[in-house]
């Protein structure tokens, strides 16, 4: 019962990289797909997958096309219903799934000004207030979902679900640019870095290369955590 996923480049693809690690971390068989969508050849390479116009797509075992992160995590969670893609505790669940939509809709500001890149750390970027009140929601999620739920384990719910999925990017950005949080979040962001399923993934983004640079800022850089 293998899906097939198809993925971005790896190190600006937020969206692949949630498509990803919902197959990856919970491990549903799958193989990888990897589309030009910097190159600009996807939509060519996704052609057969119709309604398929963006990354990450999906075809299940059974033929069924996904075109969505959200989608896919639902129908994951539905069709496994023996793998805890969501916490089983119901007030867990439902606050699991209300920030995962959460994350799947909003926080633009936050998506707009800092595109993730797995690349470096851009130094004295200034975000603006918008991005500011974006990060003041998204710790106000975190920290309820670790108070009531998450004190047993790194994660939001303790173990890791599909919320930890949907914010892993979140992490990227916070990392990537340098972005101003507290320590609990900090700590988290961290946890996320640490993953080993993470690291595979920033492993494979270093075989990428791009001239020029997408997303670039007029900001010197210091090397990712790590490197």
């Amino acid at each position: 019962m293998t899906y097939e996923l198809y993925i971005g480049d790896r190190t600006f693809s937020s969206w692949s990289l949630r498509g990803w690690l919902m197959f990856e971390k919970f491990g549903v068989p799958y193989n990888t797909h990897l589309v030009g969508l910097y190159a600009g050849t996807y939509r060519d390479e996704l052609a057969h997958l119709a309604p398929a116009r963006t990354v990450p797509a999906v075809q299940t075992p059974k033929g069924h096309v996904l075109t969505d992160s959200l989608a896919m995590a639902e129908t994951l969670a539905e069709t496994h219903p023996d793998i805890d893609f969501y916490p089983r505790a119901p007030a867990a669940r439902a606050l699991a799934r209300s920030i995962t939509a959460e994350m799947h809709s909003g926080f633009s500001a936050l998506r707009d000004a800092c595109p993730m890149q797995l690349n470096h750390v851009w130094e004295g970027f200034v975000p603006s207030k918008a991005v500011l009140a974006d990060l003041d929601r998204i710790e106000d999620l975190w920290s309820l979902a670790r108070t009531r739920h998450g004190r047993d384990g790194p994660w939001l719910f303790g173990d890791y679900t599909l919320a930890d999925v949907f914010y892993a990017p979140v992490a990227c950005r916070i990392t990537g640019y340098g972005l101003p949080v507290s320590n609990t979040a900090q700590a988290y962001v961290d946890a996320h870095l640490a993953d080993t399923a993470f690291q595979n993934w920033r492993a494979a983004s270093k075989s990428e290369t791009y001239d020029p640079f997408p997303y670039t800022q007029d900001l010197n850089s210091h090397p990712w955590p790590g490197d």
